[in-house]
């Protein structure tokens, strides 16, 4: 197993940091939550929900390999409260988007975490 380096930045700081710096790179209509995995230093998990009629909500864990570096991961999905099937195609679809953003935050983040 690889050692992950020990950021440069608290957690309570990082969760800060990415709870201002998700929205921005989510749709207008979709709300974030960012918490602190608190198992794991370098790890956060983000809920990220859709508006409108679908009301799905995921979730990820995101985890700092090193200071530049994450590891997206994709939990969950839930339809207004129930899981469902994570297998079709807008669903899928979804999933890459918001992996993508994910790592478009932790790019923008490089200044807090990379001293």
């Amino acid at each position: 197993m690889v050692k992950t380096e020990v950021l440069a930045i608290d957690q309570t700081q990082l969760v800060k940091a990415w709870s201002a710096a998700m929205p921005t790179v989510l749709n207008l209509s979709d709300r974030v939550e960012v918490k602190a995995d608190e198992a794991d230093a370098n790890a956060l998990w983000v809920n990220i929900q859709t508006e409108g009629r679908s009301l799905y909500s995921f979730d990820f864990k995101c985890v700092y390999k090193d200071s530049r570096e994450v590891k997206v991961d994709f939990v969950d999905v839930e339809q207004d409260g129930i899981h469902v099937n994570e297998q079709t195609e807008i669903i899928q679809t979804l999933i890459e988007d918001y992996v993508r953003h994910i790592h478009e935050c932790a790019q923008q983040l490089h200044a807090v975490t990379h001293q």
